[in-house]
């Protein structure tokens, strides 16, 4: 109970999120990434934070939740250590680190966090030192000395070999000229250094990772008596050009340049904002067959659809990145953007050769390889990425392609693939014209479909919606995934083959010799013009070998009583269309009798009152058919039951009438009220 309570603020904490307690001030993702290390560290003292080490790196990470169970960072195994949380140091012979390190100036704090190298070239220029260790209040984003040995030779060699010109303004780039400590580095913002006013790229990412120029924070808010330092791990240095202005300087960026003139985008690339440019290297658009890229060019909007899908809506530096995430481009679609060790992935594959390359306003990531939204595709191209090529193969083959390539706004029903794993149907007058009735006149999205409405086909046909609780049906197929929107045409997925309605339901029955012995039952009952006009029906129709089953003296008794007959057949019909894909696992449905049917699904097998169907699925134009190899009984009401149901009734009638009557108690009364109980 006493470890509940001491639990239960720390856990409100993490619970709050940003909050750090309920009346306090909201803590940044930093902030509570480092609470959470300093959580699982506290069993080892004090102010001791857990940390993730990537195996055979120096790379750590202050850890959380998700990161701590999975003991991984970007898919590679981490190890956990124990050290000292920002600004406190080890006692000698004391658990944890109790004490707070000494305050000193910017030059000797450098020291103590990790940057002797930032210190040593200070030490080269004849004004910084002094700078940092007199009065003021400067920041300073300090390169570990890590970050300053894998700078390349040339790059260190043009510093050192001038110190007090090169190596001062790359220093200086590195301060702001006042305090900045975590809690005010949001994300996007920017800090005007110390060199000539140039700007400093910020990043504050949900995940408590925080960048400077897409250089990772490794150390944070250490403080001085003069300024701040915070530990980066790369050497960051100035940027002065936009998105627009690289694409245009890159060889490798020649067709992409090309694109986005066409596009007009490019006063989106070289404006204001923070952008993240996935960009299309000249081999990714080689990569796509000419006539695509072709089409996709000389399409202003699928072209700009194309580009808008490679541009994110922040900037996202590669080292935020340490697990999958899902981000939105500007076209509107969701790439997952994860990690591979040291390689960005775009959906699961490692097509990015170059990264953060910073521009004013964002930046850019090399790939290798197009990503084209669906709303650039047509419905080739779309069918080719999902479990329908069969059903494409047919339309094919039928000569039906140029609807499928084309510029006519269609919606396309295709038939999962293991519709067709007991073979395809032979390409004849009959199949064209039923494939003809898969294609929508127009460009459709499921989610503004409704129940009832009708659907003109190429095919001449028109097709009714349904809408149950768990699917949505077009006849008796039903969609089985989701949309996909493409430039023209849209594709829906479906579960079956459409079968659409060649008549009413009468005429269904009148041409199936399995039903003849039921339309002469329905003619004799009286039903036959209510199954032949307007209406919502669901038959379940006994074959003659139901008929045949029963015993003959109970089926003449039936057929010779008009009356019972209606009955019974008016308890094989429901008021409602429902097909096979919409039952689920049980569905209560109203008959015209006014008892309900169970219909039950299972293993693709559907059941009528426990009873298996023969056959499901048959459309009518006013509603569907079922074959059933029963002749179904409404539940009967016992004699008993009917005789104590209507002696309840004369009771409670009597009592009531009773209580405004002076012969309650008379002796005639309660002999009456005795006689009615028994």
């Amino acid at each position: 109970m006493a470890l509940l309570v001491r639990l239960l603020p720390v856990a409100l904490a993490l619970a709050l999120g940003p909050a750090a307690t309920l009346g306090g001030p909201a803590r940044s993702p930093y902030q509570l990434v480092l609470q959470h290390s300093r959580l699982r560290g506290r069993q080892h003292g004090p102010n001791v934070c857990a940390v993730q080490k990537l195996i055979g790196t120096n790379k750590k990470y202050f850890t959380n939740c998700k990161q701590w169970y999975q003991r991984k960072i970007c898919g590679k195994s981490t190890v956990i250590s124990y050290e000292c949380c920002p600004g406190y140091e080890k006692v000698p012979g004391e658990k944890g680190c109790p004490a707070a390190l000494p305050l000193s100036n910017l030059y000797e704090t450098l020291g103590v966090v990790g940057s002797t190298t930032t210190q040593l070239y200070t030490d080269r220029t004849e004004k910084l030192r002094p700078e940092m260790e007199g009065p003021g209040s400067f920041t300073i984003f300090a390169p570990s000395n890590e970050a300053w040995a894998s700078l390349p030779a040339e790059v260190l060699d043009s510093l050192v070999s001038n110190v007090n010109i090169e190596l001062l303004n790359a220093l200086r780039y590195h301060m702001v000229n006042r305090r900045v400590l975590t809690d005010e580095l949001k994300h996007g913002m920017a800090l005007t250094s110390m060199y000539q006013n140039s700007g400093i790229q910020i990043h504050h990412y949900p995940n408590g990772i925080v960048t400077v120029n897409c250089a990772r924070l490794l150390k944070a808010d250490h403080h001085a008596t003069n300024g701040v330092v915070h530990l980066i791990d790369k050497v960051i240095s100035t940027i002065t050009n936009n998105i627009q202005q690289i694409i245009e300087i890159e060889d490798t960026f020649e067709t992409l340049r090309a694109a986005v003139a066409a596009s007009g985008l490019n006063t989106l690339l070289e404006g204001d904002g923070q952008f993240t440019l996935l960009a299309p290297t000249n081999e990714a658009f080689e990569k796509i067959p000419a006539e695509t890229l072709n089409r996709i060019l000389g399409d202003p909007e699928a072209l700009r659809d194309l580009l808008n899908n490679h541009i994110l809506k922040s900037a996202m530096c590669a080292e935020a990145i340490v697990a999958g995430m899902s981000v939105e481009t500007l076209e509107g679609t969701t790439l997952e953007v994860g990690c591979s060790g040291d390689m960005l992935t775009i959906n699961g594959k490692a097509i990015i050769s170059n990264k953060d390359v910073l521009a004013t306003n964002g930046v850019i990531h090399f790939i290798d390889e197009l990503l084209i939204p669906d709303s650039a595709k047509t419905l080739f191209e779309l069918a080719a990425e999902s479990d329908v090529s069969t059903a494409v193969d047919l339309f094919r083959q039928a000569g039906l392609g140029v609807h499928l390539s084309g510029k006519e706004r269609l919606t396309l029903l295709a038939p999962l693939n293991s519709v067709f794993k007991d073979g395809t149907p032979t390409i004849d007058a009959r199949t064209k014209n039923l494939l003809l009735n898969h294609m929508i006149k127009d460009q459709l999205a499921s989610k503004y479909l409704y129940h009832g409405q009708t659907l003109d086909t190429l095919g001449g046909k028109k097709l009714r919606v349904f809408v149950y609780r768990n699917s949505l049906c077009i006849e008796n197929s039903c969609i089985a995934a989701h949309d996909k929107r493409g430039r023209y045409g849209t594709l829906f997925t479906m579960d079956r083959m459409l079968t659409p309605p060649m008549g009413t339901v009468m005429d269904v029955l009148k041409g199936d010799n399995r039903f003849s012995m039921l339309v002469a039952a329905i003619q004799s009952a009286g039903l036959t013009e209510m199954l032949n006009r307007e209406g919502v029906y669901t038959v379940f129709a006994p074959t003659n070998e139901a008929f045949q089953a029963m015993p003959p003296g109970e089926l003449n008794k039936l057929l010779g009583n008009a009356k019972e007959l209606a009955n019974i057949l008016k308890y094989h019909i429901g008021d409602e269309i429902l097909v096979s894909g919409g039952i689920g696992a049980l569905v209560r449905l109203k008959s015209l009798q006014g008892d309900k049917l169970e219909v039950s699904s299972k293993n693709n097998v559907v059941n009528v009152n426990k009873e298996p169907v023969a056959e499901v699925d048959i459309m009518a134009t006013n509603g569907v058919v079922y074959a059933i190899s029963s002749v179904l009984q409404p539940p009967a009401v016992r004699p008993q039951e009917r005789g104590d149901e209507l002696a309840d009734s004369a009771l409670e009638i009597f009592r009531q009438a009773s209580a405004y009557s002076r012969v309650r108690c008379s002796p005639v009364y309660q002999r009456l009220l005795e006689r009615m109980k028994h």
